[in-house]
């Protein structure tokens, strides 16, 4: 007889199945609209193209390629102890306790109760009249409850695998809350070493000008000058001096903000001693752009992260629209009358299994809705990752343009400085054969000052150029063979008079 109904059972299981389905609400037309960009299609242009040399990648203390070891320390003080970085640590350990909440629901759920009440039982149609009618005794339940969600559409999986790609985002969105520290503080220390330089200008500049003012002086001793050369001299030592003053403002200010990036006070920034950046050698590209060289960065990682939990969010929602089947068991004991642990004996045991099934048939639009949102969430992040991409070539492409300007700029700026140090030096013999009058040595002193500034900013322009393409590049590319650019170095006084 079971063999007989057996092919009759199975038929009619399976019009259940079907009829189930049919009868969900339709989701049909609900569909993402957005691709991703591929980086090959991209046109990535002669900058990124030209600079494709041999090199290794990632390094993860990029910033060593400086050759600074009090950078070296100050960095490592700031990876530990920045207040911004323990923020992003900590979204980072919510994200990933939210994901084990969600992955959680894929596992049985088991659960118990208990219950000891002595309970007045009423006179009244529903309670009574019977035994228990105007008496007292206990009424004592104990429940131990199974739930497992079979999962037939993989909702929960999809769901535990958003959760997962959104705490994969929030890893990467650490790394780049490490590396936007990373770029900041260099900058910084960029500048401060720049004001270091400037320093040193002035300070040759005072000197010069000291100088110069004792020349006038001897002049009028020796009947050959006037006081107007000499009250001419002496005015420009005071702007000098103020401006000396305002720079070393400027470098404490500097202290005081590399101190706090480190998550120190500002006392701390006392102790940094003038930086000693010098890049050994200059940056290359490994062979393979953008993908082997983009795709470490980390803002480009946590976009992929994200479109894949927008992937998931649509598989979550679609899974609404299909019938759910959980399986339900209980196991338990009640009792009314008797003694208060007597719900505990055998006799009074109760258990259950069995599935339990829910249909959606009509939800006036709330499933369709959801469906759509998921959707535009993941044309969102598609749209995001590639305007990311975006970015980072163009990042990539305008830090190599502007490293190839600075590097001729250092020329030029180098030229420069050769020819007003050697029209210093002609004004000065000049004045002394008696060819040219004092005015002429005393005209030719700014410009010459003029072109050390420029040339040290050029020089702090090409450092902080170099910063942008690894911060570019994720924060990875090794120097490569060849000529390196002048550092930041202390200027000594140009021209020293007699």
């Amino acid at each position: 007889m079971l063999r007989l109904l057996r092919p009759g059972f199975a038929r009619a299981s399976l019009f259940l199945v079907v009829s189930l389905l049919s009868a969900c609400i339709d989701s049909h037309g609900i569909v993402p609209q957005s691709q991703r960009l591929a980086a090959q299609q991209l046109a990535l242009g002669g900058a990124i193209a030209g600079a494709r040399q041999a090199a290794g990648w990632p390094q993860a203390a990029w910033w060593q390629a400086f050759g600074d070891p009090q950078l070296d320390a100050w960095m490592a003080t700031a990876l530990a102890d920045s207040p911004s970085l323990a923020s992003a640590t900590a979204r980072l350990r919510q994200a990933r306790a939210q994901a084990g909440v969600v992955e959680a629901a894929e596992a049985p759920q088991l659960d118990a109760a208990l219950s000891m009440q002595r309970k007045r039982w009423p006179d009244d149609p529903f309670y009574g009249p019977g035994d228990l009618a105007r008496s007292s005794s206990w009424n004592n339940t104990s429940q131990l409850g199974l739930r497992y969600d079979l999962d037939l559409w993989g909702r929960e999986r999809s769901r535990s695998a958003q959760a997962l790609s959104q705490a994969q985002v929030a890893v990467a969105e650490e790394q780049a809350a490490r590396l936007e520290l990373q770029g900041n503080l260099l900058r910084s220390y960029i500048g401060l070493a720049l004001q270091f330089a400037e320093q040193d200008i002035l300070r040759a500049e005072l000197h010069q000008q000291e100088q110069l003012l004792q020349l006038a002086e001897r002049r009028r001793r020796d009947g050959i000058g006037t006081g107007l050369e000499v009250s001419r001299a002496e005015a420009a030592l005071p702007e000098t001096e103020r401006q000396l003053d305002a720079l070393g403002e400027a470098i404490a200010l500097s202290r005081h903000q590399l101190a706090a990036l480190a998550g120190l006070g500002p006392g701390a920034g006392a102790a940094l001693q003038r930086p000693r950046l010098n890049l050994q050698q200059p940056l290359g590209l490994p062979a393979h752009l953008p993908l082997a060289l983009l795709g470490q960065r980390p803002d480009l990682v946590a976009s992929r992260w994200q479109v894949a939990a927008a992937a998931r969010g649509i598989e979550v929602a679609k899974a609404d629209f299909y019938p759910n089947i959980d399986l339900l068991g209980g196991l338990g004991s009640a009792a009314v009358q008797g003694g208060s642990l007597d719900f505990l004996r055998y006799d009074k045991l109760t258990y259950g299994l069995g599935p339990a099934l829910s249909l959606p048939l009509f939800d006036g639009g709330r499933r369709r809705g959801a469906l759509g949102a998921a959707s535009a969430d993941y044309d969102l992040a598609v749209a995001h990752y590639n305007q990311t991409l975006l970015q980072a070539v163009r990042g990539v492409a305008d830090a190599l343009v502007r490293l190839h300007s600075l590097e001729q700029q250092a020329q030029l700026a180098a030229r420069a400085l050769d020819k007003a140090q050697r029209s210093c030096e002609l004004a000065l013999l000049a004045q002394r054969r008696g060819l040219s009058d004092f005015d002429a040595v005393l005209a030719s002193q700014p410009l010459l000052f003029q072109r050390q500034r420029q040339q040290q900013r050029v020089r702090a322009a090409q450092l902080r150029a170099q910063t942008d393409l690894l911060l570019a590049l994720g924060g990875g590319a090794q120097p490569s063979a060849g000529p390196a650019p002048a550092a930041l170095t202390p200027v000594e006084p140009t021209l020293r008079l007699p």
